[in-house]
C-alpha cells in the first residue's frame, strides 16, 4: 500500500469514540526521514485545528501495529517501530470531537536523530493541510460508493489498487466502481492470483463490487485501406466478454461505453442488435446492462428513448439507465491554463438539464454515477447543483448507489480529498431532505 505525498494524510482523519461518546479525533502521518526508526525516537508532536484545537506535543497518543501509547509510554519501550512505509496513528483527545466539514490541520512534528549533533535536535517538520474529516451523516435513503475513475492519473502511479480501496473504504462508502481495462491487471484474462488478491481487499475493506465500466469499440478497424464498420455480433461479442468478467469479479451493472457518431452522442446503430443478443447471457448471470446519459445528452432526447424503447419491447430486466450527474452541471468548468474561450467543447460549461426531469425516467434508472469536478474549502460544490438532484432522486424513489465519479484537476491525491468533501456535502444534504 502506497502513501500519500503530504505528511499529514488525508486518508485516516475521523473522530473517535469510546462507546457512545466522541471523545477526539485521529488522523495519520507518514515518516518524513528517508529511513524508519525506532518509535522511542519520537519527541512528541503538537497539532493545531484551526481555532478549535491548540496541543502540546506530549498530549497526543501514538499508534502502531495496533497498540497505542502515550509520548512518556514510547519513551521507555524497545522494539517499536515507525516503517517508512506505514503511516502512525495519532490521537488527539477532544470531548465531542470535531465538527463535519473541511478542518485545517497543522502538525508541528520532533523527532531525535542520532547522528546529527544534539545542538540541533529535535529534527522538527511543519506542515499544515486542509482536510476533510470522515462523514458521518447516514445520507438519507442512498446507498455510496466510488467509481476508481475518480483516480485517473493517480492510479498506477501514486495510487495502487489496495491505496484506493483504502480511500474509498475511508470515506464510509460500501461500493466500488472500477473500469474493465482500466483497472483489471492483465485483461481481459487476470489471473487467479489476482482475482483472489481481488476479492481479499474487498472483503478487507468491507466494500462490495458495484458498475463494471466496459466498452464497444466500434471504431476498432476504421484505419487503414481495409477499412470497416464493426458488426453487430462482434459488439455483442465485445459487451459477453465483459460481462463473464464482470460477473466473475462480483458486478452486478455492467456500463458499456458505445461508440458515437454525433456530437450528441448517439451511439452506433450496432448498439441495438449487440444488446439484444446480450441480453439471454445477462439473464443468465443476473447482471444488468445499463448505458449511461451522458453530458451532452439530455434526458429528453432520442438516445433515451431509445434506451427506453428496448425495455419495453423486450420486457427485460436486465438493461436499464446509467444516470451521469453531469448532465445537471450548471455553471462552467473554469479554463485550463493556456485554454481559450470557444477552443473546448460547449458542454463544459454545463448543459443545466432541469433535475426535475428525472422522475420522467426515474423507474428505468439503476446506477448514479455521482459526477462532480470541484468542491472548495467550504463544502460547496461549483457545477453541480446537489440540493435539487437529490431531493428529485428521492422523491422518485430511487434508493441506489451514488458512486462518486470526480472529474477534476488531475493533481496528484487531490482526488482523494475531493472524493472526501464530495461524501460529507452530499451525505449531509441527504440527511435533511424532508
Amino acid at each position: 500500500m502506497l502513501l500519500e505525498r503530504d505528511l499529514i494524510q488525508s486518508v485516516g482523519f475521523r473522530n473517535v469514540r469510546e462507546g457512545d461518546r466522541v471523545t477526539g479525533f485521529q488522523f495519520r502521518v507518514r515518516m518524513p526521514s528517508y529511513r524508519g526508526m525506532a518509535a522511542s525516537l519520537i519527541d512528541g508532536i503538537a497539532v493545531r485545528v484551526g481555532d478549535l484545537v491548540d496541543v502540546g506535543a506530549d498530549v497526543p497518543r501514538w499508534t502502531f501495529a495496533g497498540r497505542t501509547y502515550t509520548l512518556a509510554e514510547l519513551w521507555d519501550v524497545d522494539g517499536v517501530r515507525w516503517p517508512l512505509e506505514q503511516a502512525a496513528i495519532v490521537t488527539v483527545p477532544l470531548d465531542g470531537g470535531l465538527p463535519d466539514g473541511v478542518h485545517e490541520v497543522s502538525i508541528e512534528l520532533r523527532l531525535r536523530m542520532s547522528y546529527i549533533p544534539e545542538e540541533h535536535q529535535p529534527s522538527t517538520y511543519r506542515e499544515t493541510r486542509h482536510i476533510t474529516l470522515s462523514p458521518e451523516a447516514a445520507g438519507g435513503p442512498f446507498k455510496y460508493g466510488v467509481s476508481l475513475y475518480s483516480f485517473m492519473t493517480d492510479y498506477g502511479t501514486v495510487l495502487d489498487l489496495e491505496t484506493a480501496l483504502a480511500a474509498v473504504a475511508d470515506v464510509g462508502a460500501t461500493g466500488v466502481e472500477i473500469l474493465g481495462e482500466g483497472h483489471i491487471a492483465g485483461y481481459p484474462e487476470p489471473t487467479t492470483a489476482w482475482i483472489d488478491r481481488w476479492f481479499e481487499l474487498l472483503e478487507q475493506y468491507g466494500l462490495e463490487p458495484t458498475n463494471y465500466g466496459s466498452w464497444i469499440d466500434t471504431r476498432l478497424h476504421s484505419s487503414g485501406p481495409n477499412a470497416r464498420g464493426l458488426s453487430a455480433a462482434e459488439g455483442a461479442g465485445m459487451l459477453q466478454r465483459d460481462l463473464r468478467l464482470a460477473k466473475r469479479l462480483g458486478f452486478g451493472f455492467v456500463r458499456p461505453k458505445i461508440g458515437v457518431v454525433s456530437s450528441d452522442l448517439v451511439p452506433d446503430p450496432i448498439w441495438t442488435e449487440s444488446v439484444e443478443r446480450s441480453l439471454d447471457l445477462a439473464q443468465e448471470l443476473d447482471v444488468v446492462i445499463c448505458p449511461e446519459i451522458h453530458s451532452p445528452t439530455p434526458i429528453k432526447h432520442e438516445v433515451v428513448d431509445g434506451y427506453i424503447d428496448l425495455i419495453e419491447r423486450t420486457g427485460t430486466k436486465h438493461f436499464g439507465l446509467l444516470l451521469d450527474t453531469g448532465i445537471v452541471q450548471d455553471r462552467p468548468i473554469p479554463l485550463r491554463p493556456g485554454e481559450l474561450p470557444g477552443q473546448r467543447p460547449a458542454f463544459l460549461d454545463g448543459i443545466a438539464v432541469d433535475p426535475a426531469d428525472i422522475a420522467d425516467i426515474a423507474k428505468y434508472v439503476v446506477f448514479i454515477q455521482a459526477k462532480f469536478h470541484d468542491i472548495d474549502d467550504q463544502l460547496e460544490d461549483q457545477q453541480i447543483p446537489w440540493v435539487p438532484v437529490l431531493r428529485a432522486l428521492k422523491d422518485a424513489g430511487y434508493t441506489g448507489y451514488l458512486s462518486s465519479e470526480y472529474e477534476g484537476e488531475r493533481i496528484p491525491w487531490r482526488s482523494i480529498e475531493q472524493v472526501r468533501r464530495q461524501h460529507s456535502l452530499i451525505r449531509r444534504i441527504a440527511d435533511g431532505l424532508d
